[in-house]
């Protein structure tokens, strides 16, 4: 008895399809088109989600080694700056040293390991755009500098007597502050031929987010100054800086964060254009 069932074709079940399924001519195979590539945001979330699992751990003690180096420095710095602007610049570039440490350092030595020990290539195979995997990373680290961040910021106000009125404005620096600077670490890191190099760089990157950064601008030498306003994290400590004053010029602020934010879209398109030409090789 023969079924009245139709069988199911073989273009459907992804087989060749046999010569005389369709009367006459040579078999066939028929492909299935490749799936399309992930959109960034939905990528972007999954590598950081996944990057602040794995660094959550392995982070943290190196997190109170910022914190507590930042604090130490304002310790020191009190028995130098009586207060007024100087205090307000030492509070400010301290806490953004927090991030420095490890949106800068920390990050060129992870991207430098990661290119030297082949870990790209795992990058490489997923179907990520490679902006997501930079934007993620860089992301998953600035994370850990929020809470050493604000309590640098808490202590440095009461050990040099400074308002917590507009304390606020960290919500806008951290991020702001952490994107230029994870940027421009994750360059540093995908660039350096060498692992070690790569750490070379990260610490002398932070050592000059601690000396323009935390010092006074009014005691620089003018040549000095003019590398601090190369560093991307001044726009940020000039922003924080000038939100202890009584009457803050907010339009000031807004400025300073405006460069911050144009100078961290710019590195990151650098670590993502960096990430591509490692990966290629």
């Amino acid at each position: 008895m023969t079924s009245m069932i139709p069988a199911r074709s073989a273009a459907t079940r992804g087989l060749p399809a046999p010569a005389g399924s369709s009367g006459t001519g040579p078999a066939r195979t028929l492909t299935a088109p490749l799936a399309p590539r992930a959109r960034l945001l939905p990528s972007l979330a999954a590598v950081y989600r996944a990057q602040l699992s794995r660094a959550r751990v392995a982070r943290i003690p190196l997190l109170f080694v910022a914190t507590f180096q930042s604090v130490g420095i304002m310790i020191l710095m009190r028995g130098v700056v009586d207060g007024g602007s100087e205090a307000r610049a030492v509070v400010a570039g301290s806490s953004v040293l927090v991030v420095a440490f490890v949106a800068l350092n920390l990050l060129a030595q992870y991207f430098g390991q990661l290119r030297a020990s082949g870990g790209l290539d795992h990058y490489a195979t997923l179907p990520v755009p490679p902006a997501a995997v930079v934007l993620g990373v860089a992301a998953a680290y600035a994370s850990f500098t929020v809470p050493g961040t604000v309590f640098t910021a808490i202590t440095g106000s009461v050990l040099f007597q400074l308002p917590m009125t507009h304390l606020w404005v960290l919500a806008a620096v951290v991020p702001l502050s952490g994107a230029a600077l994870a940027g421009l670490g994750a360059a540093l890191g995908l660039l350096a031929p060498r692992p070690e190099l790569a750490t070379l760089l990260g610490q002398l990157g932070m050592s000059a987010a601690l000396l323009l950064g935390v010092l006074p601008a009014e005691r620089l030498p003018e040549p000095v100054s003019w590398a601090r306003d190369l560093l991307p994290s001044t726009y940020g400590v000039e922003a924080l800086a000038r939100s202890f004053d009584a009457r803050p010029d907010w339009g000031l602020i807004a400025f300073f964060l405006g460069i911050c934010a144009v100078v961290g879209v710019l590195s990151l398109a650098a670590a993502t254009w960096a990430y591509r030409r490692a990966a290629v090789r």
